[in-house]
């Protein structure tokens, strides 16, 4: 049983292990099991290049970061699981109980963060009665997001990313992953709103 898993590796997705990986040695994280399905084969990332961002260096590439962000999660909070080569097909379940099947097999896990980008189809069963079409896209690209208020889809699940209604921009999608993760972490600390900071 995981406490919480992420749904997808990309910018939104890789931000959010990160902020919640980085909370291990609060009390109320220490003993929380979090796990990230690095699905990205269909990331816009791969062909995406970053002249704009504050932080990267100009010509910093999306295939990069993609696989620079996993090894940055693996070597720096390894205690966050990374299940990689899988794909997930059906979410169900309720807050405190969700089922996540994939194409080799089923988690569970208390809390639901889905952090895949805007593109049709989206084709994991039990999302559909959420899906509506995306509110800042252009309608001739015909994308989609899942609604939601403030990040939460449902008790328990939450979107992050383009995928919850945010525009394809890089500094977008990874707030609303920091979003999401100091939420989560609010929550684990009894609703006292929480954030991470690293100090030299």
């Amino acid at each position: 049983m995981f406490d919480v898993l992420i749904i997808g590796g990309g910018v939104s997705g890789m931000q959010c292990a990160l902020v919640l990986g980085s909370a291990k040695e609060k009390p109320f994280a220490t003993d929380k099991k979090i796990g990230i399905v690095m699905h990205q084969r269909a990331s816009h990332l791969q062909n995406a290049l970053f002249n704009n961002v504050l932080g990267l260096p100009a010509g910093k590439t999306g295939a990069e970061i993609l696989i620079e962000g996993q090894k940055q999660l693996a070597e720096t909070y390894p205690h966050v699981t990374q299940i990689t080569q899988e794909k997930v097909l059906k979410i169900s379940g309720e807050a405190g109980n969700f089922q996540i099947v994939t194409n080799k097999k089923t988690y569970q896990s208390k809390l639901v963060v889905i952090a895949l980008n805007y593109a049709k189809p989206l084709t994991i069963d039990g999302l559909d009665d959420f899906t509506a079409p995306h509110p800042r896209a252009a309608a001739t690209k015909d994308r989609v997001y899942l609604k939601n208020n403030d990040h939460v889809v449902k008790e328990g699940m939450y979107a992050c990313g383009t995928i919850a209604g945010w525009r394809s921009q890089f500094a977008i999608a990874a707030g609303s992953g920091a979003q999401v993760a100091t939420d989560i972490l609010t929550l684990w600390n009894d609703g006292n709103h929480t954030k991470v900071h690293d100090k030299i």
